[in-house]
């Protein structure tokens, strides 16, 4: 069973994982990720680097995708290299995403749906996903989100997300942590992405230690204004069951079903 966790270094990097790395605005991406990058050989893993071609020059072998360039989405991209490493051999794909800030409201949306993208597909198939992320670059909102998606996390500025939602399993998800008033935004925002995408979201909430009014506000409000849309909670503890059921929103006309 996956996890979140905080890493030490990019050492600690195991397949299946999804991380978010966060850097100084002065790092250079692939000098800290140099030992990521050329554990590729020798764990027998394909490397692939997402990022501007000028970035990405390197004396370990690798494939590199820049994003501005790429036929489809980056899923469907890193789904292909997958498919070409497993036919040549190789363990896995072990993939370096340098991710920049998008200017506009819509870019984020599309990298949150990107993320959590990457996050099937790590958990999925056991692919070691590292996005590196120059934190003082990025709206702090925005990043929020975007933290809040990956289940692994490296460095300390921003501070690590309260809660995370990772894939749990095939068609779950699971949350973890807490979901009050800081985070609520996110966690709407996520579960947006997520409704996109599939008429029945499951989460896991075994490990969601809290949460608050303004989480449950946010988690009703989405769903009902979301047509043909249900989301099932499983495993809520005592605590919030209760509290669902006395802030008014155990109804029917919101479609969001409490489970053991």
């Amino acid at each position: 069973m996956r996890a979140p966790r905080t890493l030490m270094s990019l050492d600690d990097v195991d397949l299946g994982d999804h991380v978010c790395q966060v850097l100084d605005h002065a790092d250079d991406v692939l000098d800290r990720s140099r030992a990521f990058v050329a554990d590729g050989a020798l764990h027998g893993d394909k490397v692939v680097i997402v990022g501007p071609t000028h970035q990405a020059e390197s004396e370990f072998p690798r494939v590199v995708l820049d994003p501005a360039r790429l036929e489809g989405s980056l899923l469907a991209a890193v789904r292909r290299e997958a498919a070409t490493a497993d036919r040549q051999g190789f363990r896995s794909l072990r993939v370096l995403h340098h991710v920049s800030p998008g200017c506009c409201a819509q870019q984020n949306e599309e990298l949150l749906r990107s993320e959590l993208d990457l996050e099937e597909f790590a958990a999925d198939t056991g692919a070691l996903v590292v996005c590196a992320y120059h934190g003082a670059d990025w709206d702090l909102s925005a990043f929020q989100q975007i933290g809040c998606v990956h289940p692994h996390w490296l460095g300390s500025r921003p501070v690590a997300p309260a809660f995370r939602v990772f894939r749990a399993g095939e068609e779950s998800w699971a949350v973890n942590g807490i979901v009050d008033s800081d985070g609520a935004a996110a966690f709407g925002a996520i579960l947006c992405a997520l409704l996109a995408q599939t008429a029945t979201v499951r989460l896991h909430c075994h490990a969601l230690e809290f949460f608050d009014a303004s989480g449950m506000s946010v988690l009703a409000d989405t769903v009902r204004l979301l047509p043909d849309r249900k989301v099932v909670l499983e495993g809520a503890n005592d605590t919030v069951r209760l509290c669902w059921e006395l802030s008014g929103f155990a109804v029917p006309d919101i479609p969001v079903v409490m489970a053991p």
